[in-house]
């Protein structure tokens, strides 16, 4: 297209100002009108920007059907998991060729008295039900005639005959919990509107726990339903009252008690219900006054808890208490060592098992498995960790199942050019069984490449990149890149294989993923040299890494694509603004690009959680200016941006859809540049997108062909 043709039926939000003001700084705002979610000229402006968007892409959607005939032609359509054993069924989840959503099944397990014969998992037919076979979900029957559709959690009962599930028909997330009767197939009339994730039922089964949330989306109670009576009798066990903590709940592990925890990324509290004595009361464990990141397990029948914790310990450290020794008052120095702290390892959390603890650790960036002996725990006799050993470098391996009941964990498995797989490890000999590998037609590992490069920072800090490739690539000519940055909430990008990004590689285009500070790839530290007054190192060490790209020879200068989500799309906006010359087109995926905005409103969704990521700017100037010098929606200049693709959706809770419809009027507004700026907006779906998986290989093609198209890499090579 012509410039003029790009610029003729651009969509040009009205300019209608405010002015928000904070510690004497007047900010004008001439597009915060757009919040006004029921106001039909905001629908009308963003049915015009899809309208927009559709035509400045037309010339993009044969490469778009291509990009998603090659994801459904590489993904084994009609497959199931591996059924996982839990109090005498065998569960798992089928997919159907055709069918968007998965189905939820299981099967009556065996007990002959041999715990290998009782404990391997069936074989089963994809293409066939077993004899006896049950249907509990059936995901496509439930989404019929809904526009969105999502299970947000389910729970089992003790005796296996009731399901409690929570569906969410907006992508808002807020759920309406309904409870089916297994043995008959019917629901119960007991229906909750406004559920959050997380369910539970009493280990007598008449009564179901859940959460809810405020009106800024945050869980805040915890409540009880008590089969058979209407919802507006159910009682608040448990409220969190500070707007800047999470609230959520788990079983313990023999599922006779509740566990409360109310949380940030900075500290937490957990609290216990015993659900054996109806006159128990929520008893405090570990208060917030002493400020510690934390997790507890009850080790059953001993009066213990095993609690992964950062006291002096910054990459935290699992610590043996006798449960008498918790409470308002209770001293972590008290405590028993079981794992000492160590500042190249970072302990993720535990699990308990009959025989054993098992640890989720990170070393040399990458998720493992750990196993300890409960015999000696925190004593003497204490033996040394068991981790079992893979065959790749780059690696993500995480405990998936571990159950007291259980003679074995199950184990998931991959890596970037490695199919997702199931082991299972018996604990008594440690003996690892491979169940499964995800199939995968058209794809051979051996053609693909992934290998970790270290980029420098401008503070000479060494920043991981993994960077994945054709393997007959020549990489002794600069190729096309695309970049993919997170960088925020300790959240690490792990290595882990994915059928869609064998397009772009097939296109002949590097894909780099930078670990940037903000993320928890390298411990506690690297994520706490990206949050805060410290948050632009995460931009910096994106744009750094892009330069190493560069300089290092991988990178053609004239065709870099960056790519981001979320927090990651902020990332994305912050790097338009101090780095546009560096990208030839960015995608950026629900983004926080008006994230001062956001904050200083703590009635706005999750806003005040938030302040423990990025600090509190309606209290503190200093945060105040320091998060005003690098949101992306008040840096927009007067400078030539690259080719910008903003998607949204118009129900999500997390990111909401104003954010980047005021980012790309501004950007239009002021911006010099020739290059087109368009914004998708997603009319039925939630943070994650459009729901079903049809839905979101779509969405995949479309941001992975705006990139595509930029770089000029159309055709496989």
């Amino acid at each position: 297209m012509t410039p003029e043709s790009l610029t003729a039926n651009v969509p040009r939000a009205a300019k209608l100002p405010t002015t928000r003001s904070f510690h004497g700084d007047d900010f004008i705002d001439n597009y915060e009108w757009l919040r006004e979610k029921s106001n039909p000229e905001v629908i009308a402006h963003l049915t015009a920007e899809n309208e927009y968007t559709d035509t400045i892409t037309a010339g993009q959607q044969p490469l778009r059907d291509a990009l998603f005939s090659e994801i459904k032609g590489r993904t084994v359509e009609t497959d199931l998991s591996v059924p996982v054993r839990r109090r005498g069924w065998w569960y798992f989840t089928r997919s159907a060729e055709g069918k968007p959503y998965t189905i939820q099944c299981r099967v009556k397990a065996s007990d002959t008295g041999d715990l290998v014969a009782d404990w391997t998992p069936p074989v089963i037919d994809p293409e066939t039900a077993l004899p006896a076979e049950e249907v509990l979900l059936d995901g496509n029957a439930l989404a019929e005639g809904q526009p969105f559709f999502s299970l947000g959690g389910m729970a089992l009962n003790e005796d296996g005959n009731l399901l409690a599930y929570c569906v969410d028909n907006a992508g808002d997330e807020r759920f309406t919990l309904f409870i089916k009767d297994l043995e008959t197939g019917k629901l119960l009339e007991d229906t909750i509107e406004g559920v959050f994730y997380g369910l539970a039922f009493s280990p007598d089964s008449s009564t179901i726990f859940y959460t809810v949330v405020d009106e800024t989306w945050r869980p805040h109670q915890i409540r009880t339903h008590r089969l058979g009576t209407l919802p507006a009798d159910d009682k608040i066990i448990f409220e969190e009252t500070d707007p800047g903590m999470w609230l959520g709940f788990d079983l313990s592990p023999d599922r006779k008690t509740l566990m409360i925890s109310s949380g940030n990324s900075e500290f937490a509290e957990t609290s216990m219900l015993d659900l054996l004595d109806p006159s128990a009361a929520v008893a405090l464990l570990v208060p917030r006054s002493l400020r510690l990141l934390h997790g507890i397990d009850l080790m059953p029948g001993a009066g213990q808890a095993l609690i992964t914790h950062d006291h002096e310990a910054p990459n935290n450290m699992v610590s043996l208490a006798s449960v008498n020794q918790l409470g308002e008052n209770t001293d972590p120095a008290q405590w028993s060592t079981v794992v000492a702290h160590e500042d190249t390892v970072k302990i993720e959390g535990t699990a308990i098992t009959g025989s054993h603890v098992v640890l989720s650790v990170r070393r040399d960036t990458c998720e493992r498995v750990q196993l300890l002996a409960l015999d000696g725990l925190g004593t003497e006799a204490q033996q040394p960790a068991i981790e079992p050993d893979f065959e790749d470098e780059l690696f993500t391996a995480s405990a998936t199942f571990a159950e007291l009941e259980a003679p074995l964990i199950r184990i998931g498995y991959t890596a970037d050019f490695t199919p997702a797989r199931v082991y299972d490890l018996w604990l008594e000999d440690q003996s690892l069984v491979l169940r499964k590998q995800t199939p995968v037609n058209n794809f051979d590992p051996a053609k693909y490449l992934s290998t970790r490069e270290w980029a420098t920072a401008a503070d000479g800090t060494r920043i991981p990149l993994t960077i994945m490739r054709r393997a007959d690539l020549d990489t002794s000519v600069p190729q096309p890149v695309l970049i993919y940055g997170y960088g925020s909430y300790e959240a690490s990008m792990d290595p882990g294989f994915g059928i869609p990004r064998l397009s772009v590689l097939d296109r002949g285009v590097v894909f780099v993923i930078a670990h940037v500070r903000g993320g928890g790839e390298l411990g506690r530290n690297w994520y706490l040299q990206g949050k805060k007054l410290h948050k632009k190192n995460t931009f910096t060490d994106f744009i750094d890494s892009t330069k190493y790209l560069l300089d290092s020879g991988w990178a053609d200068p004239q065709r870099i694509a960056a790519l981001g989500g979320s927090a990651g799309g902020l990332l994305m906006g912050a790097i338009a603004n101090m780095a546009p010359q560096l990208y030839t087109a960015i995608i950026a995926q629900v983004p926080f690009v008006d994230a001062l905005t956001s904050i200083l409103d703590p009635e706005l969704p999750l806003s005040a959680l938030e302040w423990e990521e990025w600090g509190n700017p309606i209290e503190s100037k200093e945060v105040y200016d320091y998060m005003k010098s690098y949101s992306p929606y008040e840096n927009v200049t007067a400078q030539d941006y690259p080719k910008i693709a903003a998607v949204t959706s118009l129900n999500d809770t997390r990111v909401l859809y104003v954010e980047p419809a005021k980012w790309v009027a501004k950007l239009r507004e002021i911006g010099t540049g020739q290059e087109p700026i368009v914004l998708k907006t997603e009319m039925d779906g939630g943070h994650g997108g459009a729901s079903g998986r049809y839905e979101s290989w779509k969405s995949r093609a479309w941001d992975y062909s705006f990139a595509l198209d930029a770089l000029g890499c159309t055709e496989e090579i």
